[in-house]
């Protein structure tokens, strides 16, 4: 099994990097950008140089733009191009603990604790011991209205394996701002899943590589790029699990303000969206600047 780690990256090779170099039973793609130092260097891996994505497509990259995390969408291509299996999305300031990566669901029978909601859209943040929390993209107007009351087991085959992430989790900026947690989850809580349309992100995450085709991190929509991408696929049909936390996040400097400033898009829309997904699958498109539907495009003629 082709297995494929594959992320985005501004700094020099960062202590996560450098750990998940070491994993000789996957393959390390970093992908570069502007800004990235030009002497980036691996001991074990290819690092994809702004010249080489250009080389690869040169639409496609003038259709995402620089200086944005959308480049990891090149990963992606890169990854198809090995023939993956089983893709990995990661943050380079999300560290990986002892057993990241192994004994991965993705295409596996599972039983899961499986969440029964009548919301149009499901909050995996909640269903933890972090229950004040809730995950970036999920709509704000239904926060005090999650209900994790109707729970059975059952048994899934997860197309994504969404694990989670200690330290500093995946919240919006409003939450972070409010609670800035320092989490530690409890392992017993997954793994999980739900009815419903459910927000997963691009921080360290497994995807099946049947999915790539369909996978894509929309570029031009703020900090949605992979929040809509996850509600994209799942309407789709694509199944989402979410599992123990299998990293810590040393999360890089952010600026919160700006962070929420990036975030409104999805604020205002995320709802409406999650709604209209329902009927139609391309109801996504809507939303999407014209340059990111041109994008979208542009990846998708790579699997034709």
């Amino acid at each position: 099994m082709k297995k494929v780690i594959v992320t985005t990256s501004i700094n020099p090779p960062t202590n996560a990097i450098r750990k998940f170099e070491t994993m000789t039973d996957w393959e390390l793609v970093v992908i570069g950008d502007l800004k990235t130092p030009k002497d980036y260097d691996l001991s074990r891996g290819v690092f994809v140089t702004p010249a080489m994505q250009e080389k690869r497509d040169k639409e496609l990259s003038d259709a995402i733009g620089w200086n944005c995390i959308q480049r990891r969408n090149f990963g992606l291509l890169w990854a198809h191009d090995m023939c993956a299996d089983i893709i990995a999305l990661v943050d380079d300031d999300n560290i990986p603990c002892e057993g990241w990566g192994r004994d991965l669901i993705v295409g596996k029978e599972t039983e899961v604790n499986y969440y029964v909601t009548d919301l149009p859209v499901f909050d995996p943040v909640g269903a933890t011991n972090y229950k004040h929390l809730w995950h970036r993209g999920y709509p704000l107007q239904l926060i005090t209205q999650r209900d994790y009351s109707k729970k059975v087991k059952k048994k899934i085959k997860p197309d994504v394996q969404a694990d989670f992430w200690n330290g500093d989790p995946d919240i919006d900026a409003i939450c972070r701002m409010e609670h800035a947690p320092d989490c530690k989850f409890d392992e017993q809580c997954f793994p999980l899943a739900s009815n419903r349309l459910s927000p997963f992100n691009s921080q360290n995450t497994f995807i099946s590589g049947k999915m790539l085709k369909d996978y894509f991190l929309f570029p031009h929509v703020g900090r949605m790029d992979d929040i809509w991408a996850s509600y994209y696929v799942e309407s789709k049909g694509y199944v989402v699990a979410y599992n123990k936390a299998s990293v810590l996040q040393d999360r890089n400097i952010h600026d919160l303000i700006k962070d929420m400033k990036a975030e409104y898009i999805g604020y205002e829309n995320n709802l409406k969206i999650v709604n209209e997904l329902r009927s139609s699958s391309d109801a996504i498109l809507k939303y999407l600047p014209e340059k990111s539907q041109q994008a979208f495009k542009l990846y998708q003629r790579n699997f034709s």
